[in-house]
Order: structure tokens, then C-alpha cells, then sequence
């Protein structure tokens, strides 16, 4: 009983860790599968929240698996580990059975376990956290009991320290699709379908439309019914989500952006209304410069064509606007906005808002390239 609940421990231990820090290197990758789920519990209020609570989530899984691992304070973490095993598995339960969410993101986006796999993974950890917490008291760490909650506090503002900083910069470490020095303009990908799904507010009835084609403009429309939340269809097997960009027409002008043989300059803003307007006002220089020599320089959006006319009128934007769907341009940069230069569909370099070098130090570093 001694061996297995230490194999327990430890195994938890891993898991947790591993866990906690592809996603805490990423905060905004899980807020924005929080996001997913509190639309789909019609709980909008607390999305502005989304964040500081990816950062907690994800802090306090590391610190369980710490104390797991190297046998730190059981006694106390145990009362963490328990009710967040039981809530995940209950959680993923209701994922499994009815797809609430299309992509849990347990282990960020460094390893994709479909909804049900999510959910029998959590009942191993479960079978695994039982006898842990059940013999928590019989756990003796070789510190006092003072000296193991340093420890944790140490690692735990480690842990915190730096998931803030990636939730403010760029993640320290990429597991995504359109990392720096990845070729994106796949000619064999095949489509992506989108759908979303919403609710009659007086009657209670759900449909799921495939986007675009849904009455988003229908004003009448959008006042009887509220969203409830989308899915995505991904027939190409790990790659990155596939990009479609239009233009006010609603022309696919994607190629002409993924196969330029120039630079190709993309500025990604997938929510205006939540961007960083300082630095809109700050690329310009950046823009009129890449123009003057001939570069492609645009900005991608999923905001309405309604909204993008006037945010370029009270911001004084006069590049193109493109628009996209908000799932790939989350895809494409964790900033809101960031900076993408691609040359002939490989990604040369990305920039969060903060970070944006002059137009000179890029093309000193790339002029050649």
C-alpha cells in the first residue's frame, strides 16, 4: 500500500507539472478556452475575468504537482488536489456527453486529447488522487512542516512570475501552429468548417449554423437569439487551423497573403473593441514605411465591417482591414494586436503590441533574408 500510493504521488506529481506549465507558459490560450466555457454556461460576466484566472488555475495546478512530486505539505495540498479532480471530472463528464467545448485544452495546446480522452484521463488521475488524499496524513516530507510551505510559496510566486509575464509578452515557449519559422500555405489542406450555435431566448430552441452563413446581420434577428458556442471542424490532422481571409466584398483573397513572395507584413487584431488602441496609433510609422518601399502591410480581424469603419475612423487607421475567423487569428498570435511578418507563407518573425521593434531593426534583421 506504501509503493502504490507513492507511485500515486509521483505519477500525480508528473502529470500536474507537465500540465500546468504548457499551459502556463500560454495563460491566454487557456482564458480563452475559459471563455468558451463560460459562453457556453451563459455566464458572460466573467469573461473579462478570464486571465487572472488561467494564471490562478494554472499556478495552483503546478503547486499541487510540486508538492505531489517531491512529497511537500501532502497534508494541505491534498484538500487542492481532491475537489479540483472531482470538478475537472465532473467538468470533462458534461464535455464528453454533450461537446460543450470543442477543445478542453487540459495539457494547453502542446498535446490534443479529444473530450472523451480528457475525461478518461481524468478518471485515471482520479483512481490515482483517491488513496493520496485518503492517506495524505501517513505522508512524511523530510523538512518541517514550515520549511515545506516555503518551498511551495517559493516556487509558487516562480510559477506565478512567469505565466504573468507570457500573459503580457508573447509565450515563452510556441506549441502553436503558426510559430516563427513555420511554413503556413499549405496547398493540400483541406477546408476548415466552423460552426456555431444559438439560442431562441423566448423559446429556449438551439440551432448550429455553419459560418458565415447564419443571420449575423439581421438585427432583428440577433435580438431574439444569443450565442451559445461554436466548434470547430479541423480535417487536417495536426496542422494549424486554416486561414481564410476576405475582403469588404467578401472576396478570399487568402493566397494572395500566404504565397506573396515579399514580405508580407500582418498586423492581427482578432477583437478591436478589446485591442490596444495605443498601438494602432504607434505602427503607423511602421505601416508608411513598409508601403513606401512596396511591402504588403494589413490588418486581420474578426470584428464587423460595421465596427471596423469605425474604429478606423477614431483611430485614424488607413490600412486595408481584413477579416478572419477569431478561433485562427488566436491561433496566430497571443496578442490583441501582434505583429507577423511572413515571407512566401513562412513565418519569419511575430511580435506582441509591447515589443514591436522599428521598422528599421526588422529589416536589418531580415533585409536579407
Amino acid at each position: 500500500m506504501k509503493t502504490f500510493r507513492n507511485v500515486s504521488r509521483i505519477l500525480l506529481g508528473l502529470v500536474f507539472i507537465f500540465s500546468a506549465f504548457v499551459k502556463g507558459v500560454d495563460p491566454l490560450g487557456t482564458a480563452f478556452r475559459l471563455e468558451d466555457y463560460f459562453a457556453a454556461f451563459s455566464l458572460p460576466w466573467v469573461i473579462p475575468w478570464t486571465v487572472p484566472l488561467s494564471i490562478l488555475l494554472c499556478t495552483l495546478e503546478f503547486i499541487t504537482g510540486i508538492s505531489m512530486l517531491f512529497n511537500l505539505w501532502i497534508r494541505g495540498t491534498a484538500w487542492i488536489l481532491l475537489p479540483m479532480m472531482i470538478f475537472f471530472t465532473v467538468l470533462t463528464f458534461f464535455d464528453a456527453t454533450y461537446n460543450l467545448v470543442p477543445d478542453c485544452g487540459c495539457f494547453g495546446d502542446a498535446v490534443k486529447l479529444t473530450n472523451l480522452q480528457t475525461f478518461l484521463k481524468n478518471l485515471v488521475l482520479m483512481a490515482l488522487t483517491l488513496p493520496v488524499f485518503v492517506n495524505r496524513k501517513k505522508f512524511k516530507g523530510k523538512l518541517l512542516p514550515s520549511g515545506e510551505k516555503l518551498v511551495l510559496i517559493v516556487f509558487l510566486l516562480f510559477f506565478s512570475s512567469m505565466s504573468t509575464y507570457s500573459s503580457r509578452h508573447l509565450p515563452l515557449m510556441d506549441f502553436l501552429g503558426w510559430k516563427k519559422g513555420e511554413q503556413v500555405n499549405d496547398l493540400n489542406a483541406r477546408p476548415v468548417r466552423f460552426y456555431v450555435t444559438y439560442r431562441n431566448k423566448k423559446t429556449g430552441e438551439e440551432k448550429e449554423y455553419l459560418a458565415p452563413d447564419y443571420p449575423w446581420n439581421d438585427s432583428t434577428w440577433m435580438t431574439d437569439w444569443s450565442f451559445v458556442g461554436q466548434r470547430v471542424e479541423d480535417p487536417n490532422r495536426n496542422k494549424s487551423l486554416v486561414l481564410r481571409a476576405e475582403d469588404a466584398n467578401n472576396n478570399d483573397i487568402t493566397s494572395s497573403i500566404l504565397d506573396n513572395p515579399d514580405f508580407q507584413f500582418i498586423f492581427v487584431a482578432y477583437d478591436l473593441s478589446r485591442a490596444n488602441k495605443n498601438a494602432f496609433r504607434m505602427i503607423l510609422p511602421f505601416y508608411k514605411k513598409a508601403v513606401s518601399q512596396g511591402y504588403s502591410f494589413i490588418c486581420l480581424t474578426s470584428t464587423t465591417r460595421e465596427d471596423i469603419n469605425r474604429f478606423r475612423l477614431e483611430n485614424g487607421t488607413s490600412f486595408e482591414y481584413l477579416t478572419a475567423d477569431d478561433v485562427v487569428l488566436k491561433t496566430m498570435i497571443r496578442s490583441n494586436p501582434g505583429l507577423i511578418l511572413m515571407n512566401d507563407g513562412k513565418i519569419l518573425g511575430k511580435w506582441h503590441f509591447r515589443e514591436i521593434p522599428s521598422y528599421e531593426t526588422v529589416m536589418k534583421e531580415f533585409g536579407d533574408h
